[in-house]
């Protein structure tokens, strides 16, 4: 795990914390430093403050999205809505306001290493391969490996958006309000926003539709929620 924060004492009180947790904590002050760790270090998870000096928090959230899948949650005094659609935008998964509960920051941990459910056997039980778009590709979406290919390339989905995807699949064809979605995909939680919903299925639509301005496979329902028409 990561914590990238500037404030030596939250940084450390943080590391503490996760530590009994049984989390092995990597710091960083600064962006920069925190870019590096990314690259050469075996990161799952990520705490990020936006204020810091030098490069800020979304500089690094967008940095090391193309580095990294793993989860990345903001923990942040900026609490405005567009800091928060902003960070989501950015690449961020989860958005925590300060001052925090830390037991509300273990709650998010939790939720976002969260792997899909398995079966009382110990077999995976997310379902079999969905072809989402036979006409491009073909697009394919398997979730008992974690994996979405166009073709023979991978499309490289974060933590959230496999969730998201995931959730979409099990109901294909059927409407799930924002509700839903965040019941199912944020699982302990979330700072009571569903637009934290959208800000996601933008940034889904990004890898899995021809046109994210025209989608023809995640359609919005109007005033209601979303539904996945596999093409």
């Amino acid at each position: 795990m990561l914590v990238l924060e500037d404030d030596y004492g939250l940084r450390t009180s943080l590391r503490l914390v996760l530590e009994q947790d049984g989390y092995t904590v990597v710091e960083a002050a600064e962006a920069v430093t925190a870019l590096a760790l990314v690259r050469s270090e075996r990161v799952d998870v990520m705490l990020v403050d936006l204020m810091l000096g030098g490069l800020d928090g979304f500089t690094f959230i967008r940095g090391a999205r193309p580095e990294t899948t793993a989860p990345i949650i903001v923990i942040s005094a900026r609490d405005g809505a567009r800091d928060v659609v902003m960070a989501l935008e950015a690449g961020a998964d989860d958005y925590v306001r300060k001052p925090f509960d830390v037991a509300e920051v273990q709650a998010r941990l939790r939720a976002a290493l969260r792997r899909p459910d398995i079966a009382a056997d110990g077999s995976p039980d997310v379902g079999a391969a969905v072809v989402l778009d036979s006409g491009h590709g073909p697009l394919v979406f398997d979730p008992a490996a974690a994996t979405l290919r166009r073709g023979d390339e991978d499309v490289h989905l974060t933590h959230t958006e496999f969730k998201l995807l995931h959730a979409l699949t099990e109901n294909s064809g059927r409407m799930m309000s924002r509700g839903s979605l965040l019941a199912r995909v944020w699982t302990d939680g979330h700072f009571g926003d569903e637009r934290i919903v959208d800000v996601h299925i933008r940034r889904l639509r990004t890898k899995i539709e021809q046109d994210p301005g025209a989608p023809a496979i995640v359609l919005t329902i109007r005033g209601l929620g979303y539904r996945l028409d596999p093409q």
